[in-house]
C-alpha cells in the first residue's frame, strides 16, 4: 500500500507541474518580474513545496536522515535534470541561450546556503528552544539574495554578451492576457497546494517504505522522495524549454534549488531531539558536499558559455551525481 500511495502522488505532481507552468510563464509576462526572477523564487518555491512537506514530515517523526537527504537530495537530482533539458534543447547549449545574470547570482547564494549547514555541523551544538542559529541565518541570506535579484532585473549592473543563439526574455503580451491576474494567481496558488498535499502523502509512504524494507533513510530521501518531489521540476524545465521560455526553465530549477535548503531550517525546526545538523550522518554529510559541487560546476557553465551540445558542465554534473548515488549507495 505504501508503494501504490508512492507512486500515485509521484503521478499527482507530475501532472500538477506539467500545468503550473503556463501559469507561471503568464505570471512572469503579466507581473513584470520577468522569467528568471520569476522563475528563480516562486516558481521555485512552489514546485518546491512537496519536497518542504516531505522533510517537514520526517523532520517532525525524528527521521533527521530523511529530511536531510530528502532536501538536499532533491537539489542534485533537479540540477541533473537541467542537463535533460540541455539534451532535448539541441539547438544550442542551454546554458548559452539562457544566459541571465540572475540565475548566476541565485547558483551562488546557492553554493553560500549550502555551505552553512556543513559549517553548523562542524561547531559546537548550541540551540536555542531548539533551533540552531544556522537555520535562522539561512533564511537571512535567502531573502537578502531574493531581495538582490530583483533589484538586479529591476538595476542590471552588466548584462551578458548577446549571440546569434541568445535568447532574450520577451514578453508574450498576447498570451498573458488570457485569464485574468487574479485568475491565474488562483491556479498558480491551487496547484501549489496539490504539490504540497503530494508531499505529505510521498514523505508518510517513504518512511513505511525505509522501515519495512530495510533501506537506509539516507538513500530512500536521496534516491526515492528527493527524486519523487523533485518531478515538478522536472516536468517544468522540460515544458518551459518547449515553449521556449529558456530564463524561465533555468531559473526554476536554481531558484527550486535554493529554496530547497530552507527545507533543512524548517526541518530544524520541527526537529525536537536537538540540531538537526547535527543528527546528520556520514551519508548525509557528502550529499551537501556533492550537491555543492554539482552547483558549482552549473555555475561555471553558466559562466563560460560553451555553445553547442551539453558542455563539460552538463558531463560534469551527470558524472558527479551519478558517482555520488552510486557513493551513498555503498556506504549504506
Amino acid at each position: 500500500m505504501a508503494i501504490i500511495v508512492f507512486l500515485a502522488a509521484t503521478v499527482v505532481v507530475t501532472l500538477a507541474g506539467i500545468r503550473i507552468i503556463s501559469t507561471a510563464d503568464r505570471l512572469a509576462d503579466r507581473t513584470g518580474l520577468g522569467e528568471a526572477v520569476f522563475g528563480g523564487v516562486l516558481l521555485g518555491a512552489s514546485t518546491s513545496l512537496s519536497g518542504i512537506v516531505t522533510s517537514l514530515t520526517a523532520a517532525s517523526a525524528g527521521l533527521a536522515s530523511l529530511a536531510v537527504s530528502n532536501a538536499v537530495g532533491g537539489i542534485a537530482a533537479q540540477t541533473a535534470f537541467l542537463v535533460v533539458a540541455d539534451l532535448i534543447y539541441k539547438r544550442v547549449n542551454l546554458e548559452h541561450a539562457a544566459a541571465d545574470a540572475n540565475n548566476m547570482l541565485m547558483a551562488a547564494m546557492l553554493v553560500l546556503l549550502m555551505s552553512l549547514p556543513l559549517a553548523a555541523n562542524y561547531v559546537p551544538e548550541y540551540t536555542l528552544f531548539g533551533i540552531h542559529p544556522v537555520s535562522l541565518l539561512l533564511f537571512a541570506v535567502y531573502f537578502f539574495g531574493t531581495r538582490a535579484a530583483v533589484q538586479l532585473r529591476n538595476k542590471p549592473m552588466w548584462k551578458p554578451r548577446e549571440t546569434d543563439e541568445t535568447r532574450e526574455d520577451a514578453p508574450d503580451e498576447e498570451e498573458a492576457q488570457i485569464h485574468s491576474l487574479p485568475v491565474m494567481i488562483a491556479i498558480f496558488v491551487g496547484l501549489s497546494l496539490v504539490l504540497a498535499g503530494c508531499g505529505f502523502a510521498i514523505a508518510q509512504s517513504g518512511a513505511v517504505i525505509s522501515s519495512n524494507l530495510g533501506i537506509s533513510q539516507t538513500i530512500v530521501g536521496a534516491l526515492m522522495t528527493a527524486v519523487a518531489t523533485s518531478l515538478p521540476e522536472l516536468v517544468t524545465t522540460l515544458a518551459a524549454v518547449r515553449r521556449g521560455a529558456l530564463q524561465l526553465a533555468v531559473g526554476g530549477i536554481i531558484g527550486g534549488n535554493t529554496f530547497d535548503v530552507l527545507f533543512l531550517s524548517l526541518s530544524d525546526i520541527a526537529y525536537r531531539d536537538g540540531s538537526i545538523y547535527h543528527a546528520m550522518t556520514q551519508a548525509d554529510g557528502l550529499m551537501l558536499i556533492g550537491a555543492t559541487v554539482i552547483t558549482t560546476i552549473l555555475l561555471m557553465g553558466l559562466i563560460l558559455r560553451e555553445r553547442r551540445g551539453v558542455g563539460f558542465e552538463g558531463l560534469g554534473i551527470l558524472v558527479t551525481y551519478f558517482g555520488l548515488m552510486a557513493l551513498q549507495v555503498s556506504i549504506n
